[in-house]
């Protein structure tokens, strides 16, 4: 353990979020755990026993965030290189290409991410012909908002060879599924090493920022590569930052696979192994055809591969796990997962904890089916604040009622099913306090749940969901991962309001937290503490 994590450290003066004691002002944190959570009283006692005290100034204190889906080395890349997710036209979108390569002119294969058609006014994505002008004939990829698809220049299409006869090519337009597949690796694979610690370092640095404590990585041989996968894990345990967990997409049917996928250090075959692609190119699996489209989408998994998979991680006792979307796709996983039970017996698969990555078309019965089954929906709500509503790409996509389904967080909590929230990033920004807001204002009301639950959700959810009961929460005992942060009055707020006044009853006990009403500011962090050591401060500590 370094110095900073076998100080002895008393924090007091402001606000502690824990269920041990909801009017807690101070806490002691011993060798990288919370010793002690109590009132400012109280901490008298320990003031002179400890090798530091902190003034909190009526700052607030929380569990450090834990972000459960998360690109990396993408989302580093994404904030250092090309970010088009701020492009409002097609033809802004190719100033900002045109600009970066200019501004690059020695990099091999230029990258970037974030396009979203959906939001502009040609509705259209950009040309290989508009893309080739652009880079002035380079090698360039970019990622759609969703990374389900990309778009190529035709100098890095010829990198690739035999990709005109792969599904999913398209002369002009995204390439999706094996087409996309192969050109990303071909991409990634021109990064040097130390870009791709920079990009790492960028992302464990930015999610520090935020209050985040641990982020789970959710790579593949579909997303990125083994040696991207490896090296993130290493720098993660060689440098101080947020906790890197580890999961590897890969498709396994026996305990030689299941060790494979341990062996690079993955706690669990899980993430986004894909069942299907995402609403926004068209590819999540349906049962009923797009309302903007002639057909389902695209299946990659079936449930006897969901099922075979799920066998062999539980009888290897490795998580399991499955990306699936589309209602046809959740069924699957629903149908696979249910078949294994019924082989290996019911508890021992509920015990393994799987997990669902965005399980977005939900009806009551694959609800019910996730709570029978003991699976984790591993969710991001920033998808329904980007594109819910009557208005939004969801409703484009699948009709209005339809899209109403989406995302129904209120439901799976009355089911019992356990909940951990997630950005995708770089497909949403790392935001944990946008994210907890999304989800107790989500744009279809009948959806929506207390900031408690998704407060919950973002920091035990994740820890949960690793087969950890004993994080993401400060009590005595658990681990120092702890977020500090200046914000106004705390609140308790619900959708009933009568759940609401009750809570802020001194006499129910509740802890509050910061008001996330809409169009208000969001909590600054101000340090960020990850097993005891300080891995952010803010610029007015």
């Amino acid at each position: 353990m370094t110095e900073s994590e076998t100080r002895t450290v008393l924090l007091r003066g402001g606000e502690v979020h824990s269920p041990a004691d909801p009017f807690a002002t101070a806490m002691v944190v011993e060798r990288g755990h919370v010793a002690w959570v109590g009132s400012e009283g109280a901490a008298d006692a320990f003031a002179t026993g400890v090798d530091e005290v902190v003034d909190l100034d009526g700052a607030l204190v929380t569990p450090a965030f834990t972000d459960a889906h998360v690109h990396t080395t993408a989302t580093g890349l994404a904030l250092t290189g090309l970010d088009l997710s701020g492009a409002r036209s097609l033809r802004d979108a190719l100033g900002l290409v045109r600009a970066h390569a200019t501004a690059h002119p020695g990099v091999r294969i230029l990258l970037g991410h974030g396009w979203d058609s959906a939001r502009w006014p040609e509705r259209r994505a950009p040309s290989r012909t508009e893309l080739d002008e652009a880079t002035g004939g380079r090698p360039l990829y970019l990622t759609r908002i969703d990374v389900h698809s990309a778009v190529a220049t035709t100098a890095l299409l010829d990198l690739v060879p035999g990709v005109t006869s792969l599904t999913g090519y398209d002369q002009e337009g995204p390439l999706t599924a094996a087409a996309h597949h192969a050109v990303r690796a071909a991409a990634h694979a021109a990064v040097p090493p130390r870009q791709r610690a920079e990009a790492q370092r960028a992302a464990r640095r930015h999610a520090a920022s935020l209050g985040i404590g641990s982020l789970h990585e959710c790579a593949g041989p579909d997303i990125s590569d083994e040696d991207d996968f490896t090296a993130l894990l290493a720098l993660a345990a060689e440098e101080p930052g947020p906790r890197v967990h580890g999961y590897w997409a890969e498709a396994i049917t026996d305990a030689k696979g299941a060790a494979r996928v341990r062996g690079l250090g993955a706690i669990g075959a899980a993430g986004d192994l894909f069942v299907d692609g995402s609403l926004g190119s068209h590819t999540a699996h349906l049962c009923e055809p797009y309302a903007d489209a002639p057909h389902t989408g695209t299946a990659h998994l079936d449930a006897a591969t969901v099922a075979a998979h799920v066998t062999a991680c539980t009888e290897a006792g490795l998580q399991a796990g499955f990306h699936a979307i589309g209602d046809a796709a959740v069924g699957a996983v629903v149908d696979g997962v249910r078949a294994a039970a019924e082989r290996l017996g019911l508890a021992r698969v509920r015990a393994a904890r799987h997990r669902v990555e965005h399980a977005e078309m939900l009806v009551p019965e694959t609800i019910a089916a996730f709570a029978e089954l003991g699976l984790t929906a591993s969710v991001q709500p920033a998808f329904d604040a980007a594109w819910g509503g009557e208005d939004g790409m969801y409703a484009e996509r699948l009709g209005v009622e339809r899209a109403r389904t989406l995302n129904p967080y209120a439901a799976l909590l009355r089911a019992g099913v356990p909940l951990a929230f997630g950005s995708d990033s770089p497909v949403t920004p790392l935001d944990p306090w946008g994210t907890v807001r999304a989800a107790a204002f989500h744009r279809t009301p009948g959806h929506r749940i207390s900031v408690r639950a998704a407060f919950t959700a973002h920091t035990r959810g994740g820890w949960r969901v690793l087969g950890r009961d004993d994080a993401g929460t400060l009590v005595p005992g658990a681990p120092a991962d702890y977020a500090v942060w200046r914000t106004g009055a705390l609140v308790v707020q619900a959708p009933d309001d009568r759940v609401s006044r009750w809570s802020t009853d001194p006499r129910s006990g509740t802890p509050g937290l910061p008001d996330l009403t809409p169009g208000g500011p969001l909590p600054e962090c101000l340090r960020t503490v990850v097993a005891g050591q300080t891995v952010f401060v803010g610029p007015k500590e």
